[in-house]
């Protein structure tokens, strides 16, 4: 943080609020899952994906299938 606070020239208490609200507002915004959030060459974020449910597999070769895979 005080790396942070001497660059932006600010308070280290000032940086840490700053830091804190940045957080707090991309944790939001993901959490509502209907924005991604960047920062170009630091951050990209999004809400996570559903899994998909699993599928069977079929061998091209041999035509043979194989049932969906368990956790």
């Amino acid at each position: 943080m005080a790396a942070l606070a001497d660059r932006a020239e600010v308070t280290r208490k000032d940086a840490d609020a700053v830091l804190a609200a940045l957080a707090e507002t991309v944790g939001e915004i993901v959490a509502k899952g209907d924005e991604k959030v960047t920062i170009p060459g630091f951050l990209t974020s999004s809400a996570p994906t559903v899994p998909l449910a699993p599928r069977a597999t079929r061998r091209p070769a041999t035509r043979s299938t194989s049932p969906p895979a368990t956790a």
